[in-house]
């Protein structure tokens, strides 16, 4: 049995001045190189629709396709402060709770706004990362998993995904007013993804865990934000975004059908690995930094805070349903079960998953009729 130690890097999950030692070296780099493992898998079985479901997939992603150009309101005028002040949950906002004694006790509005906008640059910066990380990594599933059907699902992934790094990156260069370098838990964790020579730990890393969760947290930002162009490009992302864990969930549920118990065990290890780096992330220590505040100091406050503590946990809401749906929380004694306990989020298994929950994400007829008509025009 791995150790957290092995796993992690440290034994427990919680200890704070191990999580913030973390750091990139390459942050200010503009390149980044990833050694890729994996062979490039040639199939002569070009049987479409023999994976019904996956078939299901390609064939809905081809009518659902939208330009991120034309689309979007963005002669939108953004209010970045106002925004700012709905992201108070997010930033870590207090309400009406007793900060004395604390780096926050003489802040007043200005400095908790310029918080919120701090927080917003980070958060769309790392899900602008993370999309290239899923661009990255769908284009490896394309070469890599052996079933034509799952290629033709993924290359339409692979376009969905260009076309997320693209609005991410134009909402932070025309309505906000910075960007923050790929933090280090979330690069430790693509540089994971990508290494792996095994397709379908893509599918895991990937689709299941990074997807899933980026997933959630659109959910969430999308019922908080009341800036209109955000909101709409976030519900045309998360139509896109829950086909991207539906294909995950769907072509690992065969395969870890026949998969050994050690081999289920190196993947129950992998996705707790994931699911440690993915929260670590959240942490935002960088934002902390540039506001000028220690997180080592900070961080113990806003960690405790109740409304923290919820928006921590929501964003595993789609992760664990997902994990059951596969297989791996009650795999090898429940070892995947114990260690989503111990991160706090194991009441979320019985949530629906993606795979039976997804269509209620895609964009209404409405919705489509502008985006076709934005393509014809």
């Amino acid at each position: 049995m791995s150790t957290n130690e092995e796993l992690i890097g440290r034994a427990d999950i919680n200890d704070l001045e191990a999580i913030l030692a973390v750091s990139a070296s390459d942050q200010h780099e503009a390149i980044r190189a990833v050694k890729d493992n994996a062979d490039a898998i040639f199939t002569w079985d070009y049987e479409k629709g023999s994976r019904p479901a996956l078939n299901k997939l390609y064939e809905k992603a081809k009518v659902s396709m939208w330009n991120g150009e034309t689309d979007l309101p963005w002669d939108t005028v953004v209010d970045q402060e106002e925004v700012a002040r709905n992201n108070a949950v997010l930033a870590g906002g207090f309400g009406d709770a007793d900060l004395t004694g604390t780096p926050f006790e003489k802040w007043g509005d200005k400095e908790w706004t310029n918080l919120g906008m701090e927080f917003q640059n980070w958060s769309l910066s790392q899900f602008m990362h993370g999309e290239q990380g899923a661009l990255i990594c769908t284009a490896k599933i394309v070469e890599t998993v052996p079933w034509i059907d799952a290629k033709y699902y993924a290359s339409t992934q692979v376009m969905d995904e260009a076309r997320h790094v693209e609005v991410f990156a134009k909402y932070l260069d025309t309505k906000l007013n910075g960007h923050y370098p790929l933090n280090a838990h979330l690069g430790m964790l693509l540089d994971d993804i990508i290494n792996d020579s095994r397709w379908d730990m893509t599918y895991l890393g990937m689709q299941i865990m990074v997807e899933g969760l980026a997933l959630a947290a659109f959910g969430f930002m999308h019922q908080l934000t009341t800036e209109p162009l955000l909101k709409k490009l976030l519900r045309y992302v998360m139509s896109d975004e829950a086909r991207h864990v539906a294909f995950g969930v769907l072509s690992l549920k065969e395969y870890y059908a026949d998969l050994s118990s050690a081999e289920l065990k190196e993947r129950q290890e992998f996705a707790f690995e994931a699911a440690v780096r993915m929260r670590d992330r959240f942490m935002q220590q960088e934002v902390w930094e540039r506001m000028g505040l220690r997180p080592k100091e900070v961080l113990p406050i806003v960690l405790n805070n109740p409304s923290r503590q919820i928006f921590q946990q929501m964003l595993f809401t789609k992760i664990v349903p997902n994990c059951k749906k596969l297989g791996l929380l009650d795999a090898n004694d429940k070892w995947l079960r114990h260690k989503f306990e111990e991160l706090g989020v194991i009441q979320f298994e019985d949530l629906s998953d993606t795979s039976d929950e997804y269509e209620a994400f895609a964009l209404g007829d409405s919705e489509l009729s502008e985006s076709t008509a934005s393509m014809t025009a």
